[in-house]
């Protein structure tokens, strides 16, 4: 019975993968079914579905609070302005439109899901590039690669970076202190490769600037009340984890959310049923799904069986260990949704690092709130930048490079597998070899 639990456990996983990576069903509904299949083949009951996705309960609240907070303030149209400005500060040069988008893509991406901010500024690149005369599909991959890039920057800026931050304990300041620097690299990386990606428009002259459109702002006060909400946040961000009664980043969006829903109601620009409406529920309900398959392969024993292998392979070389997992996740991360995979990861590492005697047992529980040593944060560090540095590689990498792909598709042109392919594989190879170096010299030199 054991045996039967784990085959369909396991197959239920590559199944989903399969019909994600192929784009033969929506991932959400594949990921719901999955999640179905083994609650009534009863490899889990419902009750130890909902078990396993309550442990993620701090993934599912920061993301929600952000796509709260930022469709509250879709009215004002800042996005929208911001784009104009982009184009407008280029003044007539290729190269400076290319330098403008990783400008405004990478600060935003710095605090919101990378997939959120490509569907909030990416609509408005074709328009504008028609309207100068420019092809918009390397505008839209650059956008793809620098909001994967910057994701990397702060610790809620990928669900990759924040599934494998909370679960070893990592603050968000410790985050900025630690790695930050990897997604300055990472972005860095971009900057110094366009010239070479995008010859024909780094060397473009811009004509038409004039006939541009001039989007408003519109709701100037409330967008200043939006400013202080957005500030709260940022500060608590930074500071809540470390305050006498420590206040999670999960905690900090769901109260700027409730703000902002409240700024909008009294304000009258939107009403709190439209802008709940738009949340990307069907992410969220991706996110409770693959929790369940991966309790799944938990709860029949196949993550503890692969951690005995890892184990084997590796012993304790904690340095080898860190660049085989940021070169292998960032290879499957290319062909597989980065959120599925560090979700399975995580656990995996957890028991690898028990089996060796790296750590007490005492971590695999959901309720751990200690420390990991410092000597092993390197492999979950590795998994961070390998899993989203990954995404860049390929078109079906990450949730961003699908968004844009549908935006280009609506506007008349289509990004095939083997455009995004010329761009992200060489973006992917340098990032993920200037990651290896950065992280051997920052953790064991």
């Amino acid at each position: 019975m054991e045996t039967w639990s784990q085959i369909i456990a396991f197959s239920t996983f590559v199944g989903v993968i399969l019909l994600v990576m192929t784009e033969w069903m929506h991932l959400t509904i594949a990921a719901f079914l999955g999640a179905l299949l083994l609650i009534f083949v009863h490899v889990m009951t419902l009750n130890e579905a909902v078990d396993y996705i309550s442990q993620s309960y701090a993934t599912l609240a920061l993301f929600f609070g952000v796509m709260v907070l930022v469709r509250a303030f879709e009215p004002t149209k800042v996005f929208d302005y911001l784009a104009t400005q982009m184009v407008v500060l280029a003044g007539g040069e290729g190269k400076r439109l290319l330098l403008g988008i990783v400008a405004i893509t990478t600060p935003i991406c710095a605090m919101l899901p990378n997939a959120t901010t490509v569907m909030l500024l990416a609509p408005l690149v074709p328009p504008l590039a028609q309207e100068l005369g420019v092809n918009f599909v390397p505008l839209l991959i650059l956008m793809v690669l620098v909001a994967n890039s910057a994701g990397l920057l702060t610790l809620v800026g990928d669900p990759a970076t924040f599934i494998v931050g909370d679960a070893v304990n990592i603050s968000f300041t410790d985050y900025l202190v630690q790695l930050s620097l990897g997604g300055v690299i990472a972005v860095a990386v971009i900057v110094v490769m366009l010239p070479f990606l995008f010859p024909k428009t780094w060397h473009k002259k811009l004509d038409n600037l004039n006939q541009l459109p001039q989007p408003k702002i519109n709701h100037p006060r409330v967008l200043i009340a939006g400013g202080f909400i957005m500030a709260f946040v940022l500060v608590f961000f930074v500071v809540g984890e470390s305050l006498p009664i420590p206040i999670s980043p999960a905690a900090v969006a769901l109260m700027g959310a409730a703000l902002a829903l409240l700024l909008a109601h009294h304000s009258k620009i939107d009403t709190v049923n439209n802008i709940l409406r738009d949340v990307d529920w069907s992410t969220l309900l991706f996110f409770m799904s693959i929790f369940v398959i991966i309790g799944g392969l938990e709860k029949t024993g196949i993550v503890s069986g692969l951690s005995r292998l890892l184990a084997v392979l590796l012993g304790r070389n904690i340095f080898l260990g860190s660049l085989l997992l940021l070169f292998l996740v960032g290879l499957l991360s290319s062909v597989v949704p980065n959120i599925p995979l560090v979700v399975a990861m995580v656990p995996l590492l957890k028991q690898y690092l028990v089996n060796v005697g790296s750590v007490g047992a005492d971590v695999l529980s959901p309720t751990f709130e200690g420390q990991f040593p410092p000597e092993v944060l390197p492999l979950f560090y590795a998994m961070m930048f390998g899993a989203t540095l990954g995404g860049n590689g390929t078109l079906v990498g990450a949730s961003s490079n699908i968004v844009a792909a549908g935006i280009s598709e609506l506007h008349g042109r289509r990004i095939s597998f083997k455009t995004f392919l010329g761009y992200g594989v060489p973006v992917m190879v340098i990032q993920l070899v200037t990651a290896a170096l950065y992280i051997t010299i920052r953790f064991f030199f």
